[in-house]
């Protein structure tokens, strides 16, 4: 496992759900930042007939996506290199059955390990996913923005980032 352990980690997370046609966001508790079994098992509990699923900015490095799907989860980490320093990071890259990459394998460019298409249902197909995550001048937030105004719940993600 990662370092980060000991460390608070900073960043926020925002579970995302949509009944009929209204989009809502409410704020995950920031322990859920180094808990990725905490955040599969609370979005496991959310009663919605449609998607569900959850957007984590962490320490302005990097975002993961969480979705829950029969059987597992569908996950989304916008930089695998970030396996070396956060628990969480590890973690999804542990689930995905994707090998954590050794300080010498890593060079300035970070690469994304997951389900690029895990959104694509909702409006952002694998090719945008890829273009969004490739972005390297931008924050995780403001990544996550993009998904989120391709998605068509912008309103209700700014008004829950003005909470952070």
């Amino acid at each position: 496992m990662s370092t980060a352990g000991t460390n608070t980690t900073e960043g926020f997370g925002v579970a995302v759900t949509r009944e009929d046609s209204t989009w809502r966001c409410s704020l995950l508790a920031p322990e859920l930042l180094d808990d990725l079994d905490g955040v599969i098992t609370g979005l496991r509990r959310v009663a919605s007939s449609g998607p569900v699923f959850a957007m984590l900015a962490v320490d302005d490095e990097f975002f993961v996506i969480v979705r829950p799907i029969p059987g597992g989860a569908a996950l989304l980490l916008s930089d695998a290199t970030a396996g070396l320093d956060y628990d969480i990071a590890a973690d999804v890259l542990d689930l995905l059955q994707v090998q954590i990459p050794e300080d010498d394998e890593v060079d300035d460019e970070p690469w994304p390990e997951g389900d690029l298409g895990l959104l694509a249902d909702l409006g952002v197909a694998e090719q945008e996913m890829q273009l969004i995550v490739d972005d390297v001048d931008l924050y995780p937030d403001e990544q996550l923005s993009m998904i989120a105004a391709r998605c068509g719940f912008a309103d209700a993600f700014s008004a829950i980032l003005e909470k952070v």
